[in-house]
């Protein structure tokens, strides 16, 4: 769908609050001396991983009601830091780490309520400003929802839970593919003139694809492992993607489909659990 498609908001929003209920459910069992247990993210425990997707509810938020404000905050804010990406999430980390774990709970709930509200009253197109270039308002919701996925993923392995893959997972996908020149980009390399094909088999058994049929680099495979690839939560080694051709190759090493600078990702192998 584009963001032109009638409805197409309020599908997003609603697989978002599907999306948040998994995390919430997993969280919501936890004593306070488990969200102190260390996540995949070096140096992040659950309750880190909470409050981020909190911190950046909020922010979403205020771009979508204030964007001059959110501008002005976030210069400041970027201005302190020497690296702006990966040092602004840990600063944001260690901020909030003496939160109880109640507040923590209270504080997501809260703002992806917010969130939710303010967003359902947006047309899909409304550009927001963001800590990379503007996006529209469904871009928005697409990106809140990768990162409840991806974060809930860190939460899962810090716990031991496999979570189902269900057909929200496409818009993972879809920024993943979204962002193949943001991935080059954000690593100091030229974005290629190549066009890559994607073909991914959903939960569902259905094939979901992107770009030219035939072209001569691919990516093919399970839709969570591809999701799994480009947030960075498993190791291409570990995953079972065929990739096909030098530009889709040097991507899927890579690709990101989150903003800001690169990320260490996972090491090969440390989930051998992992079918």
């Amino acid at each position: 769908m584009s963001d032109r498609s009638p409805g197409l908001l309020a599908g997003l929003l609603d697989d978002l609050v599907a999306e948040t209920e998994v995390l919430t459910g997993l969280l919501a069992p936890l004593d306070d001396p488990v969200w102190e247990r260390p996540t995949p993210a070096p140096g992040w425990a659950v309750r880190d991983q909470v409050s981020h997707l909190a911190y950046f509810d909020d922010a979403a938020t205020l771009a979508a009601t204030d964007p001059d404000r959110f501008r002005a905050e976030t210069a400041a804010l970027t201005a302190r830091l020497d690296t702006p990406g990966a040092a602004l999430s840990d600063q944001i980390a260690g901020q909030y780490r003496q939160l109880p774990a109640a507040e923590l709970r209270e504080w997501l709930g809260r703002a992806r309520a917010e969130y939710v509200r303010v967003l359902g009253g947006l047309d899909a197109r409304t550009r927001l400003p963001w800590y990379g270039p503007d996006m529209s308002a469904a871009s928005s919701v697409t990106a809140r929802l990768m990162e409840t996925w991806a974060h809930g993923q860190d939460v899962a392995d810090a716990l031991g839970v496999r979570r189902p893959a269900t057909p929200r997972l496409r818009h993972v996908a879809h920024l993943g593919v979204a962002t193949l020149g943001f991935s080059f980009i954000h690593n100091g390399r030229g974005v290629p003139a190549a066009r890559v094909r994607v073909e991914l088999a959903g939960p569902d058994g259905e094939t979901w694809s992107w770009g030219p049929s035939g072209a001569p680099d691919s990516v093919t495979g399970p839709a969570l492992d591809f999701c799994l690839a480009v947030t960075q939560r498993r190791h291409l080694d570990d995953l079972r993607l065929k990739v096909t051709g030098p530009v889709a190759a040097e991507w899927m090493s890579i690709a990101q489909a989150f903003a800001g600078p690169p990320g260490p990702g996972r090491r090969p192998g440390q989930f051998p659990e992992d079918p």
